[in-house]
């Protein structure tokens, strides 16, 4: 059965591919992960923080925990977070089945709009990205997109978190490199917004935290949960095992290993500060493909982790809108079309990777902007009608009859702008479209992103805010490192 959510605030259904038995034997195995197999932690704080409230330690840091914690864990953590824009306002009302969309972080290429050309990205690439993202109205939060490669490696999350809180109102998601450089992303939002408690309050930011596996929990990744929790900051605590080489090669058994990996990181969240807000995993583990070794970001096999996931009834992150194809082409097109609307299917709260090619590797404007309409029309989809004596409009079939024409109406001049309407797809005859200059998809979506790039400007933050996260960036590049 599929429900679905309309709102101002997002999109979604609540469509399930698991029946409950089959949810609670994925749930059951996870829980034996954690008591009967156990997790390696690579960081002694949460091992201690693990042992002190009951779970069993052995070779070293292999740690048991038991179904109690689990259980306790579930019941302090809160079951709906939103995230605000930088003016304060609610942006991101996380929970049910709504849905919002944005960016991925960190690609390390970009498909160049202007050119065509495959190449580095550079800063100046993630400020028109930002801007881009912040200008597109169907992209609700933001992420770096891409890896700079023309600044200080150590301290390119600094300085794209820099560049996203200058250039747009939306709510970030941030992925940090080391600890430090979390940090530094959360001083910078908590001097736009006035302090650490504005920010708990009325949280502006939070982070990707990519976990080794469910098995595996590296040092990083714990050292960054502990962090955001201690300050009552959401976090989003992602193991992201690939089947068939982390994880089972199985679909059933890869879920199982995920979910006792975020169930790690719920715990732990709790047990350093009771409350602390967490977003879990609807990204289900996509299989190796064993004829490339490669792991693919288009695959069909979505939405089983989303029907754990629903267990909890937490806020989810998901991923779509990315391709596995090397440029933006008809493939590119199809397959985020196809990821976008499994996942607001799915419910999937926090979508991500919009824009995305070559399996998460390579970065596109024009994608980005193709996206943006694929959303669009997923929404009109999802909106529904009025159905009332105005909608049913008997009034004018009557005068109308049997055989007339309603072109020229009242009714349909009063109506005709409340059907969607495409800005990038064409709907256009053929000789007005060859008369436009026979443009593809692609070629129109670079021609909106030149457009907007040369005229949105971001609403700009005060000159000594600006100054403040310079400083913060300065900082590091003066130590020269993040110690």
């Amino acid at each position: 059965m599929m429900r679905t959510n309309i709102s101002d605030r997002g999109i979604g259904s609540d469509i399930t591919h698991l029946s409950d038995e089959q949810v609670q034997k994925i749930h059951a195995a996870s829980l034996e992960i954690l008591e009967c197999i156990g997790v390696r932690l690579h960081l002694q704080k949460a091992i201690d923080l693990l042992k002190k409230a009951g779970a069993k330690v052995s070779d070293g840091n292999l740690v048991h925990i038991p179904l109690r914690l689990v259980e306790k864990a579930l019941s302090t953590v809160p079951k709906d977070v939103t995230l605000y824009n930088r003016n304060g306002n609610p942006a991101m009302p996380l929970g049910g089945a709504r849905c919002f969309f944005g960016p991925g972080s960190d690609c390390l290429n970009i498909i160049d709009h202007r050119t065509g050309e495959r190449r580095k990205p550079i800063l100046q690439d993630v400020i028109e990205g930002v801007r881009l993202g912040d200008a597109l109205p169907n992209i609700d939060f933001i992420m770096s997109m891409l890896l700079p490669s023309d600044v200080d490696q150590t301290l390119a999350d600094t300085y794209q978190t820099e560049v996203m809180l200058t250039n747009t109102t939306k709510p970030i998601i941030v992925v940090s490199y080391e600890t430090q450089g979390l940090e530094n992303s959360i001083e910078m939002a908590e001097a736009v917004v006035g302090g650490a408690e504005a920010l708990r309050e009325k949280p502006i930011m939070t982070c990707y935290i990519n976990v080794v596996s469910g098995a595996v929990h590296n040092e990083d990744a714990l050292e960054k949960l502990l962090y955001l929790s201690g300050k009552g900051l959401p976090s989003l605590y992602i193991p992201g095992s690939s089947a068939g080489v982390t994880s089972p090669m199985t679909q059933a058994g890869a879920i199982a290993l995920d979910n006792a990996g975020m169930l790690v990181g719920l715990i732990l969240s709790q047990l350093t500060r009771e409350g602390a807000p967490m977003i879990i995993s609807a990204m289900d583990p996509a299989a190796m493909d064993m004829r490339t070794m490669v792991s693919p970001y288009a695959y069909p096999e979505k939405g089983f982790i989303r029907s754990v996931s629903q267990r909890y009834n937490l806020p989810t992150f998901s991923l779509a809108g990315g391709s596995d194809s090397k440029v933006v082409d008809q493939q590119a097109a199809a397959e985020a079309a196809l990821t976008i609307m499994a996942d607001v299917l799915m419910g999937g709260n926090i979508i991500h990777d919009l824009g995305y090619l070559e399996s998460g590797l390579t970065y596109s404007f024009v994608q980005l902007a193709i996206c943006n309409q694929i959303v669009d029309w997923v929404k009109a989809f999802f909106k529904g009608i009025e159905v009332n004596d105005e909608t049913l409009a008997l009034d004018d079939i009557v005068k109308v009859g049997a055989n007339g024409s309603y072109l020229g109406t009242k009714h349909t001049r009063k109506h005709h702008k409340e059907t969607w309407y495409p800005d990038l797809f064409e709907r256009g005859i053929y000789k007005d479209w060859e008369r436009k200059g026979s443009k593809s998809l692609a070629g129109r979506a670079a021609e909106r992103v030149q457009e907007i790039l040369a005229n949105h400007q971001p609403e700009p933050l005060a000159e000594e805010i600006k100054a403040r996260l310079s400083q913060i960036v300065n900082n590091g590049t003066t130590n020269g490192n993040y110690g």
